[in-house]
């Protein structure tokens, strides 16, 4: 059972966890280095505890105390409770869900067991938007995708942000990184994956001539905001994709076009 601690000062040195959380570039470093993320408001908090993974410690204004009781009860955590105003000047921001989490990271899989299990999985180059990665989390959750894999310079799915926004889908996903890139990309293809490239050029194939949906197994690539997949990518690609565009459109949000994407690599496949 989590213990009810009272706190009034916010250099109280229990509260490590979770000062400074608006410092994107602290954060990135110390996060990942401390074994730890957080996760922000009740159903985020709920969906990493069911996800299997261990709380560090709890942060709650009082009025929040009822109604994580549960979860209070549950947690061999300590449970760290402050006025608003308090949680504002530890955190940097006014914390409006009212329940913050610090919860321990697992070990990473390694991409080699994740492909050994998955039929469709999304492989992301240099996306650094935290945003866009939970955006792509999201969908790739809710439309059946296996596995996500990440070059080294993609943004953390466990940052605050890339957590939030998607509600919690990261958790949903198994995720790994690849060690090196583009090289990693050839263990996706020696394990039976067509690698398909996701990108605006006209030269690209349309996504539903490709049909996608009746291969075997697939490998979307997707590349970051703006600048897209790099040439080095798109060379180790087996095929570039596009989805069509009218009204003299001639892309879409990578969040966007990653769901539209999801969607015909998946069809017809049955979803958990």
């Amino acid at each position: 059972m989590g213990e009810l601690i009272t706190i009034d000062t916010p250099d109280d040195p229990r509260l490590h966890d979770y000062t400074g959380l608006t410092d994107v570039e602290l954060r990135r470093r110390r996060e990942p280095a401390e074994g730890l993320f957080i996760a922000e408001g009740e159903k985020v908090i709920r969906r990493a505890g069911d996800a299997g993974y261990a709380m560090r410690s709890m942060l709650l204004s009082a009025k929040w105390v009822d109604t994580m009781r549960d979860v209070i009860d549950e947690a061999p955590a300590p449970v760290y409770v402050v006025e608003p105003e308090l949680a504002e000047r530890v955190t940097g921001y006014h914390v409006h869900r009212g329940a913050l989490a610090s919860m321990r990271r697992k070990p990473l899989h390694s991409a080699a067991d994740l492909l050994r299990a998955a039929r469709r999985v999304v492989v992301m180059e240099s996306v650094n938007d935290h945003t866009n990665i939970g955006a792509i989390f999201r969908s790739a959750a809710a439309l059946g995708i296996d596995a996500v894999l990440l070059s080294p310079d993609c943004a953390d799915p466990l940052y605050r942000r890339s957590v939030k926004v998607p509600m919690g889908a990261v958790f949903s996903v198994p995720y790994a990184r690849l060690d090196t890139w583009p090289a990693g990309l050839a263990t996706v293809g020696e394990a039976g994956f067509t690698l398909l490239a996701l990108t605006p050029d006209e030269r690209a194939e349309p996504l539903d001539e490709v049909a996608p949906h009746r291969m075997d197994r697939v490998a979307l690539m997707l590349g970051a905001e703006g600048d897209g997949l790099s040439r080095r990518a798109l060379a180790a690609a087996d095929r570039w994709v596009r989805i069509p565009m009218s009204h003299g459109v001639d892309s879409l949000n990578v969040g966007a076009a990653a769901a539209v994407a999801f969607y015909a690599v998946t069809a017809g496949r049955p979803t958990e």
